[in-house]
């Protein structure tokens, strides 16, 4: 079994992936450019299993050539052009596509079965059979039908004789009349057309059209047998039509003596003969592509030269007419000076502008900058540390390779595992105990895959997890949050940069009380809001959370200081409000001591100057940012004695997300990967997880057990989220849920019951009797019962005890309603 190459002896796997070379007088690259230099002399690489990392810096030259070596090929080929090259089909949702192959056990599936060879063969038989009795007559009755259909003057009276030409044409009429229902009614009931589909239809068009033309050929040769020199009866097509005519014009033989009336006839023969083929062939279609072909070709000044279509020469740009732009592309693969982020990056600016009709500003840009074209704000054109398990092409990473099973589909068996945003757009939920594998195996491929599609321009992510969590160094992003450090370059915007009071009530409501039974959401949305519109009114801003809390507690100074600045005529309304916050804040069920109590875990001494508070120096980093432009955004919550904390701030963030993701155009992928959301699922926040399937946005969701969520919500989640995934080790509660969500399936099960045989006869008893003596058993027969049945396709046991270490099952729904059913997913393969 190939693996991605981590595991193996160096020089040993089946698919080595592309590595640097060793060269001792190479500098270190900085940070922000590339990886190592390509070595052009390396051996050449075969299908590597995993897309080649980047092999060279783009700035830099390539090693000079050291003495006593041979002179290298003029033309090298580097790892990135293999990379681009391999072949990448289109493929069931979950499987890896580069280089994919269609597994062996997958072509054995597609042999014919026994059945369907029966059905084909006996018809057959049987037709030839009854054939062979009606040519000798040996069918009862044959001439009964054909007697009572005919007038009597035709026969010799008693007989089936004819007494002349009427009698014998008929005849011949009746022999292909019964050919005719004979060929129809083997081809009805036998299984001919799964036949014909497998030899022939599933094919390529050329093969297809020249398998057809090869079976309409010896159709011909028994239908005119005379044409190809042949000694054998003709089949009885030509001759009852012909017998037909006879019949029709009063026995007049003469006129078949007009040669067109003839050469039609054979020609209406040969069409009715052929068309069958010809629909089975498509001869159809492939003679209007031809014909089309030709008419280009006249009309065209001059026949353009054949387009190479490798990736690694860029057809699409050569096709387009960008002849200078693609020399520059493919002189700048060949040389190295390109990785796979390059390839995808400048692969997406063309597909923007060729839809935004800008080919001459995008060549323009090409022949300035070369492979450094379009490179992300940040400069950064590779992740550091990065895992060979990306296809930036496809956008997907490898997690694993599915297990071959029973329960495996044919395609899946053996073949890679992968995600990518068109099943990540539809969300994920994963669960798991602690050390399943759920950072190692998941999140953390999932997040660099999404950085990297970033750099590409293609996605933004943001990763929210506890603080040393190992997603990667901070140089792999480009903002990154640090709640509680004082280190910290960023601080967290709790407003999302919203300017509407009531949606940023509504994020704060969502984070501070949304998994609160006991207070209504709407409610906590109106005593924020009538909070914050008054603020913004009065200061142009919202107030920091410290302040926030205080006007929620009733602070008299600071309510006094806010009714001073809105003294003004213009701001009548807002004293309104604040007014009505304060005559509810009376009230028994007031919201605003809860709210105010959840915002004191956030103004603590460990989050002084955050979340706009005094005295901090971060940046506010807001989360709108991430809708327009490819970011990519690591928040680090506190974890040792902030839990409640980080529970606050993870359900503000996913409230965030869901807003900002649902509002505007989506003009790339976003996503935001939780690693752990214990406790920031609500009902709200599973309403907006339904709806971000249509903005192009997805969230990936990481929990230990699913007792993380209220149960009121078990059913919901698992409905709202497209994509879910089991590890090891779950119990037989968090099963069931997941057995409820994959439903059941029909099955086919054989049911065996041996009955023990009662002989009557006294030889059979003796004969059982001895029988029994030698073998130690009794004589029994078996009765065989096959019938469907509906399973689960993972029951709650199975999940609890039969997943081994290491391995999860998991189910896909692409955006566009592809299904991957529930499938094992060796994780480590």
């Amino acid at each position: 079994m190939d693996s991605d190459g981590t595991q193996d002896a160096r020089g040993t796997h089946a698919h080595p992936v592309p590595r640097p070379a060793e060269p001792t007088d190479v500098p270190a690259v900085p940070r922000n450019g590339p990886a190592a230099p390509y070595n052009a002399g390396a051996t050449p690489y075969e299908a590597p299993a995993v897309p080649p990392r980047p092999v060279r810096a783009p700035d830099m030259p390539p090693p000079a050539a050291q003495p006593g070596r041979a002179p290298q090929s003029p033309h090298p080929r580097s790892p990135v052009a293999d990379w681009l090259d391999q072949p990448r089909p289109a493929v069931e949702p979950g499987i890896w596509r580069y280089g994919y192959r269609l597994p062996k056990a997958a072509h054995q599936g597609q042999r014919l079965a026994p059945v369907t060879i029966v059905g084909f063969a006996v018809p057959l038989v049987a037709g030839l059979f009854l054939w062979s009795l009606w040519r000798h007559g040996g069918l009862p009755y044959q001439w009964t039908v054909l007697k009572m259909l005919t007038p009597d003057d035709w026969w010799w009276p008693g007989t089936t004789s004819p007494k002349g030409y009427q009698g014998r044409e008929v005849k011949t009429v009746a022999d292909g009349v019964f050919f005719a229902i004979l060929v129809y009614a083997m081809a009805r009931l036998g299984s001919w057309p799964d036949v014909i589909r497998h030899f022939v239809t599933r094919r390529g068009q050329s093969a297809r059209a020249l398998i057809a033309a090869l079976g309409a050929l010896i159709a011909l040769a028994f239908v005119f047998p005379s044409w190809f020199g042949l000694g054998w009866d003709a089949l009885p097509v030509q001759d009852p039509l012909f017998s037909l005519i006879v019949l029709i014009n009063g026995g007049d033989y003469g006129v078949f003596a007009s040669k067109p009336l003839t050469d039609g006839m054979y020609a209406l023969i040969t069409l009715l003969v052929l068309w069958p083929f010809a629909r089975i062939g498509g001869w159809w279609p492939l003679v209007k592509e031809a014909l089309a072909a030709r008419a280009r070709a006249g009309t065209a000044e001059a026949v353009p030269p054949t387009v190479d279509r490798r990736p690694s020469q860029w057809p699409e740009l050569r096709e387009a007419g960008q002849h200078q732009a693609a020399d520059m592309l493919t002189a700048e693969v060949d040389a190295g000076r390109m990785n796979d982020v390059d390839c995808a990056r400048i692969g997406h600016m063309w597909t923007v502008a060729r839809a935004r009709a800008r080919l001459s500003s995008f060549t323009d840009t090409v022949l300035r900058e070369g492979a450094a074209a379009w490179t992300h704000p940040s400069g950064d054109r590779d992740l550091p540390g990065r895992a060979p398990r990306h296809d930036v092409l496809t956008k997907q990473v490898r997690l694993g390779q599915w297990v071959a099973g029973d329960r495996t589909p044919l395609a899946y068996g053996g073949a890679g595992a992968a995600l990518a945003p068109d099943t990540l757009g539809t969300s994920l939920l994963a669960v798991g105990p602690s050390g399943s594998g759920k950072t190692r195996h998941l999140v953390r491929p999932v997040v660099e895959s999404l950085g990297l599609q970033a750099l590409a321009g293609q996605c933004a992510v943001v990763a929210v997890c506890a603080a040393g969590t190992p997603l990667g160094p901070d140089s792999a992003y480009d903002v990154v949050v640090r709640l509680g450090d004082p280190e910290s370059v960023h601080d967290l915007d709790p407003y999302a940069d919203s300017d509407d009071p009531d949606e940023a009530a509504a994020f704060l409501a969502e984070g501070l009380a949304g998994d609160l039974d006991t207070v209504s959401g709407q409610r906590a949305v109106t005593a924020l809001a009538q909070l914050l519109g008054p603020y913004q009114a009065a200061y142009g801003r919202f107030p920091a959370l410290p302040v926030l809390r205080e006007l929620l507690e009733g602070d008299s100074s600071v309510l006094a200081a806010l009714r001073d600045a809105l003294a003004g005529d213009e701001h009548a309304v807002m004293r309104r409000e604040l007014e009505a916050r304060a005559r509810q804040s009376d009230s028994a069920g007031d919201p605003g001591q809860v709210l105010a109590d959840r915002l004191a875990v956030l103004d603590r001494p460990a989050f002084a100057g955050f979340f706009g508070g005094h005295g901090g120096s971060a940046r506010p980093f807001s989360l709108r940012a991430v809708a327009h432009h490819p970011l990519r955004v690591r928040i680090d919550l506190p974890d040792r004695g902030h839990e409640e904390a980080s529970r606050i701030v993870t359900r503000l963030l996913l409230a965030q997300f869901g807003a900002v993701a649902s509002a505007g155009e989506p003009t790339h992928f976003t996503c935001l990967v939780v690693d752990d959301a214990t406790g920031a699922v609500t009902a709200e926040s599973v309403r907006r997880i339904q709806r971000l399937r249509s903005r192009n946005a997805g969230v990936v969701l990481a929990l230990r057990t699913i007792g993380d969520v209220p149960e009121a919500l078990h059913g919901p989640l698992y409905a709202a989220v497209g994509c879910h995934m089991a590890f090891s080790g779950v119990t037989t509660w968090d099963g069931g849920r997941f057995a409820d969500a994959w439903g059941t399936q029909w099955v086919e099960t054989r049911d065996v019951a041996r009955h023990t045989v009662f002989a009557d006869q006294p030889m059979t008893r003796a004969i059982h009797a001895l029988r029994k003596l030698v073998t130690g058993k009794a004589v029994t027969t078996e009765a065989v019962t096959v019938r469907q049945v509906e399973r689960e396709r993972w029951s709650a046991s199975e999940l609890a005890h039969g997943v081994p270490a290491g391995h999860a099952v998991l189910s896909l729904t692409s955006v566009r309603g592809e299904h991957a059913p529930p499938l094992l997913v060796d994780l480590r393969g």
